[in-house]
């Protein structure tokens, strides 16, 4: 019954294809040309420089960091430090939290150094050599 659902679909989509001509679409080539004198070009650079992400270039080394925040990667080492989410939320590889899931945070000694160093991290202000850390031992 599949295979027949199957076959009359696609021959209903073959006649539907074969039905459609060229000839049937119009292209109106004065408007084409109309719209392209009219446009406006962009410059992305330009643009880019005017973005309100690179607004934070003068704060202190934990909103250079791609607007990591010390204090929110701490409670989540705290709270779900077994589980990875802290690296998640610092960027880690995809396969380092497969790792902390399947061995439950190194069980619990690589989140608990994790958790300490991010204590210091939030103490000084400064978590940028944690961020985009593809090693399972970030410290």
């Amino acid at each position: 019954m599949k295979k027949t659902l199957a076959l009359l679909i696609v021959l209903f989509a073959g006649v539907f294809v074969a039905r459609a001509e060229s000839n049937q679409y119009r292209l109106d080539q004065a408007a084409v040309d109309n719209m392209f004198a009219q446009a406006e070009q962009v410059d992305f650079l330009a643009m880019n420089a005017l973005s309100p992400l690179n607004a934070n270039s003068g704060q202190g080394a934990a909103y250079q960091s791609n607007g990591k925040q010390p204090a929110v990667a701490f409670v989540l080492a705290w709270f779900l430090g077994p589980l990875g989410i802290h690296r998640a939320y610092l960027g880690t590889s995809t396969g380092v939290i497969i790792g902390y899931i399947l061995t439950l945070g190194g069980c619990g000694i690589v989140a608990l150094v994790d958790w300490i160093m991010l204590l210091i991290g939030l103490i000084e202000d400064d978590i940028s050599k944690y961020i985009n850390n593809p090693k399972f031992f970030m410290w």
